[in-house]
Parts: structure tokens; C-alpha cells; sequence
């Protein structure tokens, strides 16, 4: 299974394609999508650079499922406003490529790949290169996109299995079903 993570961001997006079979892990490729050249004030134009950045990675390597980190609350609103615009062109361009996206916060991977949800971005550096046998570290936005791309294949198994094994399936929020909302 090819497994792309994306870390979203509006200066800065991650990305990391991994081959997972069971527990055995291949680093195929890294890199960011950047919008530094775009001036500060435009955002759609920025926006439009992520969206065609990730469908361009999509299209390249041809992953077969995608792992994407959920958003969280700044001290800023504003910040946080645009960080969910990037997630969202980023998103899009995924859904664009017909891959199913997995999301996990920034806690969950780096518990899955470092051990504690606390770790900072060197150690997440330092464990994605021994898990892929990188001969450097990655970049710390390509290092937190394969990380994703990683807990993903570490939980993509234990998931499927669960979904196996239920007869519940994945329903929208607040759905009405005979007075009852679930």
C-alpha cells in the first residue's frame, strides 16, 4: 500500500510518500509544496499553489490512500482561520486524486511514531529516519508528512479489521433516524 501524508500549511505543506507491506515500511518520497513566492495578501493565489502542488504529488506517485493532519486551535483565531483555508486547497486536492484520507492530529502521530504525543520536531526527525533508514533527516514539514504517512501505516491495518468486524458504519454527524439523532 503507497500511503501519502500531508502536514498542511499556507507558507509550507508537507508532504511524504511511504510503501507499506504489514509492518515493513519504504521511503518513496518527500518534499514541500511552497508558497513563498506568492505575495502575503493573496491568499486564493497561495491557496491555488497547495491545491495544484498536492494534486500534481497525487498524480505523480499515485498513492493509494492519504493521511492528512487535523488542524488545531491557535492562541490566534486568525492564524488558525488560515491553517484550516491551506488543510482545506490541500484536502480538496486529494479528493481531487479519489483517495480515501485517514486525519490524525499532531498528537496521534507523533505517539505513533516516537512514542509520546509530546515529542518535538527533531525527535520526530530523528525517528522518521530510522524507521525509513533515511540517510539524513527530512525537513521538519516533510518529516511530519511522512509521520503521518506512517501512524497511518501503522494504524490502517487495526482499523480495517475494525470496520471488519462491526456491523456499524461511519454516519454523519447529528443524522435523524426514527426521533433519534447518533
Amino acid at each position: 500500500m503507497r500511503i501519502l501524508g500531508i502536514d498542511p500549511g499556507l507558507q509550507r505543506t508537507g508532504f511524504g510518500v511511504i510503501e507499506a507491506q504489514g509492518a515493513r515500511l519504504a521511503y518513496v518520497a518527500s518534499g514541500t509544496i511552497s508558497t513563498a513566492d506568492a505575495p502575503r495578501g493573496e491568499l486564493p493565489r497561495r491557496l491555488k499553489i497547495i491545491f495544484e502542488g498536492v494534486c500534481e504529488v497525487v498524480e505523480r506517485y499515485a498513492p493509494d490512500c492519504a493521511a492528512a493532519e487535523i488542524v488545531f486551535v491557535n492562541v490566534n483565531p486568525q492564524s488558525t482561520l488560515l491553517l484550516g483555508q491551506a488543510r482545506g486547497a490541500a484536502l480538496a486536492g486529494l479528493v481531487r486524486g479519489d483517495l480515501p484520507v485517514a486525519e490524525y492530529t499532531a498528537l496521534q502521530m507523533k505517539k505513533a511514531v516516537v512514542g509520546h504525543g509530546l515529542a518535538n520536531k527533531a525527535q520526530v526527525q530523528e525517528m522518521v529516519r530510522r524507521l525509513l533508514k533515511l540517510p539524513g533527516l527530512p525537513g521538519k514539514d516533510a518529516a511530519d508528512a511522512l509521520g503521518l504517512a506512517i501512524a497511518h501505516a501503522h494504524a490502517a491495518a487495526s482499523l480495517a479489521t475494525l470496520a471488519a468486524a462491526t456491523p456499524l458504519a461511519r454516519r454523519a454527524h447529528a443524522q435523524y433516524r426514527k426521533g433519534r439523532v447518533y
